[in-house]
């Protein structure tokens, strides 16, 4: 059966993708026309806003496209978008920061303080794999998919949490270098391996685990999170394997691996870049290279 059944709306989610036109719009000016209110007002190179603009076209084909309608059908599909908005959208949002922008936002009262907390390394590890274990267990999982409000916050919150995960690695800010050489590695190595169990509780079930993936009541619970009531009212849905034609126990393991797949690829570009600007460094170039990412051009 077609996802085109649930209607327009299901699958492209005008308002969000009229919000991150807005958001765009307004961050492109505001870094441009009226970057002079803010102290240290630098210009922002069309590569950076690019990538901004990158980031909010790949946050609409995650959460607005019928992607986001297929990860509430496929489970493989929802552990590719949780890979792909934070550990891809959430450092590409960072970079895509001017360095200015930073210091005046984490300059607000109140926010500092929240902000120096959380940017701790080990606090910042801690928290966005916790939640992100804690979130996938079932009981936790299916309660929360069932509810609009609750997930919707849950979402925001852990995109939150992988912000400040990727903060110490990705920032520009010289005052806020918390990592650097080997410690950059080993925090690199450590985010791997606290995600590990979340995956491994996955790929490893011999059963479906996931109501909201399984049981047809519970996943039409889970569809009206997405999907208008009207265009839900007149459709006799006997469950997700409809749209599905893998079996729910295979679809289940290969989310879990593509989760895992997706971050070791991101990782791997990341450690490679780092023994690459060692072995530059090491080899007497003069320019000073940052050992995860030369964001120079950012500042």
């Amino acid at each position: 059966m077609s996802i085109d059944i649930f209607g327009f709306q299901a699958l492209w989610s005008p308002y969000f993708f009229a919000s991150l036109i807005i958001l765009t719009a307004g961050y492109l000016l505001l870094v441009t026309k009226y970057r002079y209110v803010f102290t240290g007002n630098a210009p922002v190179p069309a590569r950076q806003n690019l990538i901004f603009a990158v980031t909010m076209l790949l946050l609409y084909i995650i959460k607005g496209s019928p992607v986001d309608l297929l990860g509430h059908i496929m489970f493989s599909v929802h552990m590719s978008q949780m890979a792909i908005l934070y550990l891809v959208i959430a450092p590409l949002f960072i970079i895509s920061i001017p360095a200015w922008l930073f210091r005046w936002l984490i300059a607000i009262k109140g926010l500092n303080t929240i902000f120096n907390f959380f940017t701790i390394p080990l606090i910042a590890l801690i928290v966005f794999n916790g939640l992100f274990s804690f979130y996938h267990i079932p009981l936790i999982f299916d309660f929360i998919k069932v509810n609009m409000w609750l997930h919707s916050t849950y979402t925001i919150v852990l995109f939150i949490a992988a912000i400040f995960m990727w903060f110490p690695l990705l920032n520009t800010l010289p005052e806020r270098q918390s990592l650097s050489g080997l410690k950059k590695v080993g925090y690199i190595f450590g985010s791997a391996i606290l995600l590990t169990p979340a995956c491994a509780l996955i790929i490893f079930a011999d059963h479906p685990i996931y109501h909201t993936f399984s049981n047809p009541q519970a996943w039409s619970s889970a569809m009206e999170l997405c999907v208008p009531s009207s265009a839900l009212s007149g459709i006799q849905l006997s469950g997700p394997e409809l749209f599905n034609g893998l079996p729910l126990l295979e679809d289940q393991q290969l989310g879990g691996v593509l989760m895992k797949i997706i971050q070791e690829i991101v990782y791997g570009i990341l450690l490679g870049y780092i023994f690459f600007s060692w072995y530059r460094q090491e080899n007497g170039e003069s320019k000073k290279i940052d050992p995860v990412l030369d964001l120079n051009f950012m500042k």
